[in-house]
């Protein structure tokens, strides 16, 4: 491999390796937040009232993070740090009941399923509820899709976030990265699984990480190998519409576009980055639009990129543009249903 090269991306680029994982651990312009109020310990956040709250969808909400994610981070005298910044909390005042899970920050999305599995049955225990909506923030879809797989009777509802339903064009950068053995691979491999440490830590728990195989499902390859074990919502073709419905598990997803609209952000100069990787579709950065699409399309041309769909960082975003929204309006989808 040339000195100048890696993978097709200058070196001078490369830095977003870093600067990307970095981000993701360490959004430190959302410290200080209002955290979401109620709180008991680990698995379980308990946010909302009662599962048939009459203001509110009739199943609990799940919010499910993605890759390098937690659901809240004690940093100490800095503060807690939440994922979903002020996601919960506007959820709630709609009326719903809100449950926020963790699994492995890096892990495949069958583990990851796997570990999702017994906090649902916890959540149906505690609530008396019969279903819940599982709704995942980009590798969270891909872990929500596999309980809904498994056990579609505890399941009315699974929202995708831009997920990467057919992968990711930096995933596929990322998987020729390590085929290749470069010193890219490493710097990714190494600074994942500090990564992993310090989530495990700061979130006080003690999950198993493994970067390579958390990278190994969110390329296209791996994408297409889960989309036929779980195909439910899946489109025939990325840019299609899903089915709507599926054993009877509800689909949705939603997506934005664009990698830089708020120059405060520090993500919006990664996502900038990571953007490059792209070529045969517009994306947020590392979710491409059309690669989004599940079930129902809601949209997939909001005006955030990867990181401010979730209102991170500091809910920094582009003029006009609402994060914390569309999750509402779900909400009220979801009522409206009857669901």
């Amino acid at each position: 491999m040339s000195s100048k090269q890696a993978g097709g991306l200058p070196l001078k680029r490369m830095g977003v390796i870093g600067a990307l994982v970095t981000a993701m651990a360490w959004p430190v312009s959302t410290v200080g937040q209002p955290a979401p109020s109620a709180e008991v310990s680990a698995p379980v956040v308990v946010v909302g009232g009662a599962a048939t709250s009459p203001s509110g969808p009739r199943y609990p909400i799940v919010l499910v993070h993605g890759m390098m994610g937690f659901k809240e981070l004690d940093l100490g005298w800095l503060g807690k740090l939440p994922y979903w910044r002020g996601i919960v909390d506007a959820l709630v005042a709609e009326g719903a009941t809100v449950r926020v899970v963790q699994v492995s920050a890096f892990n495949t999305s069958e583990v990851r399923g796997e570990q999702l599995i017994p906090q649902v049955e916890q959540i149906l225990r505690e609530t008396g509820a019969q279903k819940v909506h599982l709704i995942g923030h980009s590798h969270g879809s891909q872990t929500s899709r596999y309980v809904a797989g498994k056990k579609p009777e505890w399941v009315a509802s699974v929202t995708a976030v831009a997920g990467p339903t057919f992968g990711s064009e930096f995933g596929d950068w990322m998987q020729k990265q390590v085929k290749d053995d470069t010193w890219a691979a490493g710097l990714i491999m190494g600074l994942g699984h500090q990564i992993g440490r310090f989530v495990n830590w700061a979130s006080g728990t003690d999950l198993p990480q493994d970067v390579g195989a958390a990278l190994a499902s969110l390329h296209s390859e791996g994408a297409a190998d889960f989309n036929r074990r779980f195909p439910g919502g899946v489109p025939a073709e990325p840019c299609g519409q899903g089915a709507a419905q599926a054993d009877g598990v509800r689909y949705y997803s939603w997506s934005g576009v664009g990698t830089f609209h708020n120059w405060l952000n520090p993500a919006d100069y990664q996502m900038a980055l990571t953007g490059l990787a792209f070529s045969k579709e517009e994306g947020d950065g590392l979710v491409g639009r059309c690669a989004s699409h599940l079930g129902q399309v809601i949209r997939d041309d909001l005006p955030l990129n990867h990181f401010q769909i979730v209102n991170q960082i500091g809910g920094l975003v582009g003029e006009g543009a609402d994060p914390i929204g569309p999750y509402v309006e779900h909400a009220r989808r979801l009522k409206a249903l009857g669901l």
